[in-house]
């Protein structure tokens, strides 16, 4: 073998190597020298403010808990999701969070992490096959406090509009429920349309100026399913020089929405404490890999945010 060819061919070895080595996620160690735990993230959409303080809960809490996170961004695809948590297995992370971005869709990311023996746990959202443990809030909570709200606003009587989230999706899917429950109480609120807008505040602009096209003044109140939506049709509402006749209610007391609710713009949200599900289930992972006991379910409770209260929860 000439001598130049030699130094190629383990060159090229050197590389292989290299590259195969990388594949294996390297022990990580804390100031003290001891091992970090390393914890796979895969997050629904980091477009929205909401996922956002998830996720900085979730840095700031293993940040405290000497953990190493890694964190994917599964921009809306449960198919992404699943390849996320494929990769997180086959770095041989200790364990996984998953943000799910659809009940059954992404239900196959936990098939494959329970299987594959790493503790998987949701956070915020739920999927149709059963993680590890999960942390989060009761979503039909949210829809009948919004729409009891509304109720109360509009003395029991009055034309709703729902703008739903990404279908499919389990919020979507119990706050549907949940703001139905609440309207089979009263009968008086009717609901009068429909549509999703996915949780995304320039589709709600065009779906609430369709629906003033569409049903002009019989529209009493907007339930959205999220701020972002709610916001979106506060925009239109206000352009179309409307919005003192109709209630507006979001839910997740994002900042915008709690800006807009202290301006009297946003009518109400319903408090979902991000801050305290990430928190809880980067500690519910660690004591699962620890394993020291730890809740399967861990269930945060919503709250009703108004202008008379607002100031508690924009701090």
């Amino acid at each position: 073998m000439p001598r130049s060819f030699r130094f190629a061919w383990f060159g090229f070895l050197a590389i292989v190597f290299a590259a195969a080595a990388g594949c294996a996620r390297s022990p990580s160690t804390g100031p003290d020298g001891a091992k970090r735990p390393v914890v796979g993230v895969s997050l629904m959409n980091l477009s929205s403010e909401f996922i956002v303080m998830i996720d900085k809960a979730m840095r700031a809490r293993a940040e405290e808990l000497g953990v190493e996170l890694v964190v994917n961004d599964a921009q809306r695809s449960p198919e992404r999701q699943v390849q996320q948590v494929e990769s997180f297995i086959a770095q041989g992370v200790d364990a996984i969070v998953l943000n799910p971005c659809e009940v059954e869709a992404s239900a196959p990311a936990v098939d494959k992490a329970v299987a594959a023996g790493v503790p998987i746990v949701n956070v915020n959202s739920e999927t149709k096959s059963a993680p590890t443990a999960f942390v989060g809030s009761r979503d039909e909570e949210s829809a009948r406090l919004a729409m009891e709200y509304i109720a109360r606003r509009l003395g029991g009587k009055g034309n709703v509009v729902m703008m739903h989230g990404y279908m499919g999706q389990a919020a979507q899917l119990k706050r549907d429920a949940g703001a139905r429950e609440a309207l089979a109480k009263t009968p008086g609120l009717r609901l009068l349309a429909e549509q999703t807008a996915e949780w995304d505040r320039a589709k709600a602009v065009a779906l609430m100026e369709n629906w003033l096209q569409l049903h002009g003044d019989r529209i009493d109140a907007v339930f959205a399913q999220n701020d972002e939506m709610a916001m979106g049709a506060v925009l239109a509402l206000e352009q179309a020089k409307k919005k003192d006749r109709v209630i507006v209610v979001g839910v997740d007391a994002i900042a915008d929405a709690l800006e807009a609710v202290k301006q009297s713009r946003l009518d109400a949200t319903v408090f979902q404490d991000a801050q305290g599900q990430g928190r809880r289930a980067i500690e519910t992972a660690l004591k699962i890999v620890r394993k020291e006991p730890f809740d399967q379910e861990t269930w945060i409770p919503f709250q009703l945010v108004t202008k008379e209260n607002v100031a508690e929860f924009a701090k």
